[in-house]
């Protein structure tokens, strides 16, 4: 077996022992390379998880209508890199369809919204498709939008859900408001449940900033480092603030917003009192930095 170079993250870089993207060829060792052949979402939420297997741990989650690379189709699971965040791991294959040719053209900007197979409320939803998905619009119907899915199929959702892609929300606080009360998902990715850096992820991507999954990567790529001391330099909405394996967004120089493990849900809480819990979590180790976005 190959051995593998250790500087490049594979949660961020489709390489294996024995199998590679082509790209990271010279890079990295690997039996063999390949390109990766594009695909699309085709369910709401499908779980991208770090082994081919439903009981595997979910690393995160891809949304309808995002482009995946696939380099392995095998007993039912595809090895895929996400176009969105390059985040790599394994998926139904089931969950994959073939790859449009139109880019989309919208997302949605409310938190979840259902897709009908026809522009009609009373009818049974095909599925629910969650925020910021990409989406390509084909036509419209009296109060409804129809979207291209994979494997040839069309569905409908309600117009006024959608933004046009390019048209962005600067206020990235406001918009992770909107997640208030969402249930704690590790790896989770969507309004039915998420964790502390997919809730980052997803308002800086309204406001036309890409962020990486992780809250370690984060925490040194989002934005600029503030030189920020407990008691000393006060915060300011929209700053991040990042622990270690957490981040919340702080709301002003004493309260944060963060979906958190302790309660379990997306939540407002003093700064404070997260500081004293990942401290006596992590053996004394609190705010490993802070960050500032200026949009």
């Amino acid at each position: 077996m190959s051995e593998l170079k250790a500087d490049l993250d594979p949660r961020l870089n489709a390489y294996r022992p024995d199998l590679a993207a082509s790209a990271l060829r010279g890079k990295v060792h690997a039996a063999r390379f390949v390109d990766g052949r594009a695909a699309l979402v085709a369910r709401g939420v499908a779980d991208l998880r770090r082994r081919p297997e439903a009981s595997a741990p979910l690393d995160t989650q891809l949304l309808f209508g995002e482009t995946v690379s696939v380099f392995e189709r095998t007993n039912g699971w595809a090895w895929v890199q996400n176009a969105t965040d390059d985040y790599v791991g394994y998926v139904e294959a089931a969950a994959l369809g073939d790859a449009l040719e139109a880019a989309p053209g919208h997302y949605l900007k409310v938190l979840r919204s259902f897709l009908y197979p026809e522009p009609d409320l009373k009818v049974p939803p095909l599925d629910a498709i969650s925020f910021m998905s990409p989406l390509r619009v084909t036509g419209t119907r009296d109060r409804f939008s129809e979207v291209s899915q994979a494997a040839g199929g069309s569905g409908w959702i309600y117009t006024d859900h959608l933004a046009e892609a390019g048209e962005t929300a600067p206020d990235f606080v406001a918009t992770a408001h909107m997640f208030l009360g969402v249930p704690y998902l590790w790896g989770g990715r969507s309004s039915l449940g998420l964790d502390c850096s997919a809730l980052v992820q997803l308002s800086l991507a309204r406001a036309g900033v890409a962020a990486t999954r992780d809250s370690g990567a984060q925490s040194v790529s989002v934005g600029r480092p503030l030189a920020w001391r407990a008691g000393q330099t006060p915060l300011q909405r929209g700053d991040l603030v990042y622990f270690p394996g957490h981040c919340a967004i702080a709301l002003n120089e004493t309260d944060v917003l963060h979906t958190n493990a302790g309660a379990m849900l997306t939540a407002i809480e003093p700064l404070a009192d997260v500081i004293g819990r990942v401290e006596a979590e992590s053996g004394g180790r609190g705010v490993t930095g802070v960050r500032r976005v200026e949009l």
